[in-house]
């Protein structure tokens, strides 16, 4: 793929949805059922037609994470410190992956056999958010820098949750990807951290509220 503005604001905007995503599940439990089945979604598209396709081909559906990047990356004094370790925490493991070919050829054979399952169950059945689960511990935290999850003991410390929590993981993983795969990289947080939230903002503005 070549590197692209738009490409890099769209991976940014699904991998910021996700990091949102998991916060309020880790912090209360809690899921936009069609945000959430977005995200998941994007997971098993490993050959979209185009960038958007990742995300269903509607820049409607990755509305939350452009908003979420532009107060993240913008002039804004507030800024999550929480969401920006799982940023930085994301992007981190994706270089690792992308270093490790074992682990790359073996995730995306997983992958492709989940396309198979995602034939018979939807992609938020408690079936393929386990598999996602797995999918996650098995590619991804075994290279070893694992990401600390913040929220609520009560609500982290239930298995269900904690599936979702790593399938969520794998969705920033996949976006990450596409990150890198269009030309981003941390230097372009440093030095082109303005142009991104412009084109953002751009984008922001050609969805529907």
């Amino acid at each position: 793929m070549q590197s692209s503005l738009s490409t890099q604001i769209i991976a940014l905007a699904g991998l910021s949805q996700a990091i949102r995503l998991l916060q309020s599940l880790a912090r209360q439990n809690k899921l936009e059922p069609e945000l959430y089945q977005t995200t998941l979604a994007s997971i098993a598209n490993l050959n979209p037609d185009t960038p958007l396709a990742v995300y269903g081909n509607d820049l409607n559906n990755i509305r939350s994470g452009l908003q979420t990047m532009i107060s993240q990356l913008g002039d804004n004094a507030t800024r999550d410190v929480e969401f920006t370790r799982y940023l930085v925490g994301v992007l981190a493991l994706e270089r690792k992956l992308n270093k490790n070919r074992g682990n790359m050829a073996e995730l995306g054979k997983q992958l492709g056999q989940l396309e198979r399952q995602l034939q018979h169950f939807a992609v938020t059945d408690e079936t393929i958010v386990g598999r996602l689960a797995d999918i996650y511990s098995e590619c991804i935290s075994s290279l070893g820098s694992r990401i600390q999850v913040y929220g609520t003991p009560d609500v982290l410390k239930q298995t269900a949750v904690q599936q979702k929590v790593r399938a969520l993981l794998l969705a920033a993983v996949r976006a990450a990807v596409l990150w890198r795969q269009a030309g981003g990289s941390r230097l372009n947080f440093i030095f082109q951290r303005r142009k991104l939230v412009a084109a953002a903002k751009h984008m922001l503005a050609q969805t529907t509220s």
